[in-house]
C-alpha cells in the first residue's frame, strides 16, 4: 500500500505536478477571471471593427438592417476610380513617409543618446512637441505653412503632388520613431563600439555592423508606427490636401457626409486587412532578427 501511494504522486517538476501549482501573482494569465477581462476587453475593443467588416457583405445599403450576404460592394469598392486613387495616394505617401522617418528618427535618436550640446533639452522638447501638440493645432500650421512660407506647387505630376502631404507627415511621424529607437539605445553595451574601433573598423563600419543591428527592432517598430499613422491621417491631410491630392481617409469622410453605404465598409475593411497584413509582416520581420548573444 505504501508503495503504492508512493507512485501515485507526481514527481516534482512533472507536468502534473505544475498543473496542480497555484498561479503566482504575476502570473496573470494563469488566472481565469484575468483570462475573462482580457477577453471581454479585446472583445470591446474590436467588436465595432468586426461589425463593419460583416456589414461590408450586406445586401442592404442600410447598415441597420441585415437582409443578406453580397460582394457587389467589394466590386463597386474596386470599381470606383477616384477612390482606387485615394488609395493608391495614401499607400505612396504612407511609403514615402515612412522611410524619410525611419531616416530621420534613427538619427535623431543616434544624435541625442550619443552627444552632448548646448541646447540638447530644447532640441528634445521641441521633438515631443508633434506627439503631445493638438493634430488640429498641426493642421492650421500645416496650413500656414504651406500657404504663405513654402507654396508648394500646384500641377505636378504624380507622385510629386503628394509632396505637401508627405511633409506634413514626417513632421509627426519622425519623432515617434525617434523616440522608439532611443528606448531601444538605452541597452546598448558600448563596449562593443569600442571593440569593433580596436579591431579596425572604421566609424561607419562600427556604425553599420553594431549599432544598427542593435537598433533594428527599434527600427522596424517606429516603421510600423510611421506607416500608421501616416496611413490613417486625416485631420493633417485635411488642411494640406489639395483638390488633386485626396488621400483614402478624406475620400471616406467625403462619402460618409452623404450616408454609410457598405461601399464605405467594404472599403474601410480593405483598408484594415491590409494594415494587419503589414503589421503582421514586420512583426515577423522583428521577431527574426538575430538576438543577442550573453557573454
Amino acid at each position: 500500500m505504501a508503495d503504492q501511494a508512493l507512485t501515485s504522486i507526481p514527481p516534482v517538476g512533472s507536468p502534473k505536478a505544475a498543473a496542480k501549482e497555484k498561479p503566482g501573482p504575476l502570473e496573470y494569465m494563469r488566472q481565469w477571471p484575468l483570462r475573462v477581462i482580457v477577453g471581454l476587453t479585446l472583445l470591446f475593443l474590436y467588436l465595432p471593427l468586426i461589425t463593419l467588416m460583416v456589414f461590408s457583405f450586406n445586401t442592404s445599403r442600410r447598415n441597420i438592417v441585415w437582409q443578406g450576404f453580397t460582394t457587389d460592394w467589394y466590386v463597386k469598392a474596386f470599381n470606383n476610380d477616384s477612390l482606387l486613387q485615394a488609395f493608391i495616394n495614401s499607400l505612396m505617401i504612407a511609403f514615402f513617409c515612412t522611410v524619410i522617418s525611419v531616416i530621420l528618427g534613427a538619427l535623431a535618436a543616434v544624435m541625442l543618446w550619443r552627444f552632448r550640446f548646448p541646447g540638447k533639452t530644447v532640441v528634445e522638447g521641441s521633438m515631443a512637441l508633434p506627439i503631445v501638440v493638438p493634430e488640429i493645432c498641426l493642421g492650421v500650421a500645416m496650413l500656414v505653412f504651406f500657404a504663405r512660407v513654402m507654396p508648394w506647387p500646384m500641377g505636378l505630376p504624380w507622385p510629386l503632388n503628394l509632396g505637401a502631404i508627405t511633409i506634413a507627415h514626417v513632421s509627426f511621424a519622425f519623432p515617434f520613431v525617434a523616440t522608439v529607437v532611443r528606448a531601444r539605445l538605452s541597452s546598448f553595451n558600448r563596449e562593443l563600439e569600442e571593440a569593433a574601433k580596436d579591431l579596425g573598423a572604421s566609424e561607419w563600419r562600427t556604425f553599420w555592423d553594431v549599432l544598427v543591428p542593435h537598433m533594428q527592432p527599434g527600427l522596424i517598430a517606429g516603421a510600423l508606427l510611421a506607416f500608421t499613422l501616416s496611413l490613417d491621417d486625416f485631420v493633417i491631410t485635411f488642411f494640406t490636401a489639395g483638390p488633386d491630392t485626396i488621400t483614402f481617409p478624406v475620400k471616406v469622410y467625403s462619402m460618409l457626409r452623404f450616408s454609410v453605404t457598405p461601399e464605405v465598409n467594404a472599403a474601410s475593411t480593405v483598408l484594415i486587412v491590409v494594415t494587419v497584413i503589414l503589421t503582421a509582416v514586420g512583426l515577423q520581420m522583428q521577431n527574426n532578427t538575430p538576438k543577442e548573444k550573453k557573454a
